[in-house]
């Protein structure tokens, strides 16, 4: 299948997370479709990586924490400075730490792993919401997970937080549709990165996770990035609130 174009060309694209993963994916895509991309990471190793990886005159990164407040702030203000505006955000950072369960888990631990996915997206939303609405519109995108939906071992902290930010995706989009800010989440399964490399890398798992999915593989980084970039585009222009599932089905069983 050739190339998709999008028509982000020259579209100022924020990707938190964007060092590795899917969100380096992302931010690797958004720089084929000529897009002015900002990436952030707390690592500045990580950054250093995707840098040298990306090499590209239209990619610009930024170390911050989005659970930090002022980091965020801070953020914003460089991309402020730099483009003077801010077209799309992709919420992307994730984290997780294995647990047993909810009810035996410290509260440090449901506080960090809230903190970096839910509070985090939410920090990031609001700084991009008032670019946004001062400039006449734009687009955010928030990458939840099918472990949102639907109980899992050991992803129950992270699955509320996914929970949560679909949920704010639906709020952030009936509050900023008046200023023209459509606001829409991804929710994949399982994909090949290193996130998840404790389930797929161990052959057993994978193939017992494999015989829940009806297209019959885990997900690769690109069946998350084309979604992205739709509704990161004029293409999606009357869609606002809703999560795209991208699990080959795992859901529909």
């Amino acid at each position: 299948m050739g190339k998709i174009w999008y028509g982000l060309e020259d579209k100022v694209v924020l990707v938190t997370g964007g060092s590795r993963g899917i969100g380096f994916e992302i931010a690797k895509n958004l720089i084929d479709q000529r897009a002015q991309v900002v990436i952030c990471s707390r690592k500045k190793e990580n950054l250093d990586s995707a840098i040298k990886q990306l090499n590209s005159n239209n990619l610009t990164a930024f170390e911050a924490h989005i659970a930090k407040e002022s980091d965020v702030d801070a953020l914003f203000e460089n991309i402020r400075n730099k483009y003077s505006r801010l077209d799309v955000l992709i919420n992307n950072v994730g984290m997780n730490l294995l647990t047993t369960g909810i009810a035996d888990t410290e509260p440090a631990t449901w506080q960090k792993i809230i903190d970096s996915n839910l509070s985090g997206t939410f920090l990031c939303c609001r700084m991009a919401a008032q670019m946004m609405k001062g400039q006449g519109g734009g687009k955010i995108v928030n990458i939840s997970s099918v472990a949102g939906r639907k109980a899992s071992p050991g992803m129950g902290i992270y699955g509320v937080a996914k929970a949560g930010i679909e949920m704010l995706t639906k709020v952030l989009a009936f509050e900023l549709a008046p200023f023209k800010v459509h606001v829409n989440a991804v929710a994949p399964a399982m994909v090949r990165t290193d996130f998840s490399r404790p389930f797929w890398s161990n052959s057993e798992i994978h193939e017992q996770i494999v015989k829940t999915i009806p297209l019959g593989r885990i997900a690769e980084p690109v069946d998350v990035v084309n979604p992205v970039l739709f509704l990161s585009s004029d293409a999606a222009s009357y869609i606002t609130g809703q999560t795209i599932v991208v699990d080959g089905g795992s859901t529909v069983i």
